[in-house]
C-alpha cells in the first residue's frame, strides 16, 4: 500500500496557490508526512546566491500564515512543515522537480491554472512538473469537484478513478488510489479504453468475435488487477470503454462524480512524453476534479539546461 513521508507544495502566495495548500495540509495530516512549502523566486542575481534575512524572514511568516488560515492557530504545532526558498530562474518548473528530488519528496501538490483553448499549445508549469518530475503530482484546478472543505479542511473523498490501461505507471496509480480509498472509505473505480474499431457505427454493426474478445478479455484482466483484500475496505467498479482514452476519461469522471482522477505519465495511452496534446494533458486541462499523475519515484533529478538552483530553508 502507498504511504507518503514527505510532501512538496510550491506556493506562489496568491489565493489560487492556496487551494493546492489545502490539500497538501490534509494529506499531510493523513499519512503524518512531512510537508515542505516551496516559494520559487524569479529573477535572482546568478552572481548573488544568497537571499536577503528580511526576504525569509518574510517569507517565514507568509507561510505561517498560511497554514493558520486552513487549520487554525492551535492545529499548527501538529504540522510538521518546513518552508523552503529556492530560485526558480526562467525554469520554475525545473527548481521544483529539483527541490523534490533533494528533499525525497513521494508526491507534489500544486494548483494549476485554467488558461484558453488558444494557449495551450505553451503548456503551463503544473504540465511541465507533471512531465519531468521525480515523484508523482497531484494537481488542483480551480472551479473543479472540491474534497477538501474549504472552511474545516476536512476530507470527503467518495469516488476515485484509474485511467488503467496495465502499464506499470498504471500499476503506481492504482497505488495511490487503493491508500485513498482506504483511507477515506471511498469507492475506487476503473476504467479500461479500448481503441475504437475502425468501421465507424454502431458496436453491434462491428461484429466481429476478436473486437468481443478484446472487450471481455479487457474486462477480465482488470478484475484481476485490485487484490482481493481491497473488497474489504471499499467498493470496487469496472468499466471497459471504446474510444478515445482522454475522452471516455473526462466522460466518465463527469458522469460518474468522480472526487479524483489517478492516471499514469507514461502508460501506453497516455503518455506525457508527447511534445503537445497528450492525453494527460488533456485530462489536466479539462478534468472536472483534481488529477493525480502517477510517477516511479526517482531520488536523482539531472536538469537539461536549467540554470544553477539555489535553496534555502525557511527555518520554523
Amino acid at each position: 500500500m502507498k504511504t507518503l513521508k514527505n510532501i512538496l507544495c510550491p506556493i506562489d502566495l496568491s489565493e489560487g496557490s492556496a487551494e493546492a495548500l489545502r490539500y497538501a495540509l490534509a494529506l499531510s495530516r493523513a499519512y503524518d508526512a512531512r510537508l515542505y512549502l516551496c516559494y520559487s523566486a524569479e529573477g535572482t542575481s546568478p552572481v548573488d546566491k544568497t537571499f536577503s534575512a528580511a526576504t525569509i524572514d518574510n517569507l517565514r511568516g507568509l507561510f505561517t500564515n498560511l497554514i493558520v488560515k486552513h487549520l487554525g492557530q492551535a492545529d499548527l504545532a501538529s504540522i510538521n512543515w518546513e518552508g523552503l526558498l529556492i530560485e526558480g530562474g526562467n525554469d520554475p518548473a525545473e527548481a521544483i522537480a529539483r527541490a523534490a528530488a533533494e528533499h525525497g519528496v513521494d508526491l507534489i501538490v500544486m494548483r494549476s491554472r485554467r488558461r484558453p483553448h488558444r494557449a495551450a499549445l505553451l503548456g503551463s508549469t503544473a504540465e511541465t512538473v507533471c512531465r519531468i518530475a521525480p515523484c508523482s503530482v497531484l494537481v488542483i484546478h480551480s472551479q473543479e469537484r472540491e474534497w477538501v472543505s474549504l472552511t474545516s479542511g476536512e476530507v470527503s473523498l467518495k469516488r476515485v478513478l484509474v485511467a488503467y490501461d496495465f502499464s506499470d505507471d498504471a500499476e503506481r496509480a492504482l497505488s495511490f488510489a487503493l491508500s485513498l480509498t482506504q483511507e477515506y472509505q471511498a469507492e475506487l473505480h476503473l476504467l479500461h479504453v479500448l481503441p475504437k474499431p475502425a468501421n465507424d457505427g454502431p458496436e453491434i454493426a462491428w461484429g466481429p468475435t476478436s473486437i468481443e474478445g478484446a472487450y471481455h478479455s479487457a474486462a477480465r484482466r482488470l478484475q484481476k488487477a485490485v487484490r482481493a483484500e481491497a473488497y474489504l475496505w471499499c467498493k470496487v467498479k469496472h468499466a471497459v470503454r471504446w474510444g478515445r482514452p482522454y475522452q471516455e476519461v473526462l466522460s466518465y469522471a463527469k458522469e460518474e462524480k468522480i472526487d479524483l482522477v489517478c492516471m499514469g505519465a507514461n502508460g501506453k495511452n497516455f503518455s506525457l512524453e508527447g511534445l503537445f496534446g497528450s492525453n494527460v494533458d488533456r485530462v489536466l486541462r479539462q478534468a472536472p476534479c483534481p488529477v493525480l499523475v502517477a510517477h516511479p519515484l526517482k531520488p536523482k533529478f539531472i536538469p537539461s539546461l536549467a540554470s544553477e538552483v539555489i535553496e534555502q530553508t525557511v527555518a520554523v
